[in-house]
């Protein structure tokens, strides 16, 4: 069984950073992982993702100020999100995803608020 466990967010002034963290253990077979965000009424979005060979794709919305990294282990695999400058429209919570092949099998963490405001 595949766990996902998120930690950082939190409250930030705009302008400020946050770094986000996630880890995946229980399987060898991930080949992605990714943030995700979402707000009440709204569909869940693609924030950042990072492939086992280190390809990297951004949202438009957090392009150039938002950083994923990622080390895929054999059994246990990470990331880390590193959020600067910031907006009120950034504010959200954040999901880590992490996805295995063969069948293809989306996990999930629990969801981590991010609040962005004066």
């Amino acid at each position: 069984q595949v766990q996902v466990v998120e930690s950082g967010g939190g409250l930030v002034q705009p302008g400020g950073s946050l770094r986000l963290s996630c880890v995946a253990s229980g399987s060898t077979a991930i080949v992605i992982m990714a943030w995700y965000r979402q707000t009440p009424g709204k569909e869940r979005e693609l924030v950042a993702s990072i492939t086992r060979g280190g390809v990297r794709i951004y949202g438009d919305s957090v392009r150039g100020r938002f950083t994923i990294s990622g080390d895929f282990g054999t059994n246990t695999q990470a990331n880390t999100l590193q959020m600067n400058n910031l907006k009120p429209e950034d504010t959200a919570n954040y999901y880590c995803n992490a996805q295995k092949i063969a069948p293809t099998t989306n996990y999930w963490g629990q969801g981590t608020q991010v609040t962005v405001s004066s």
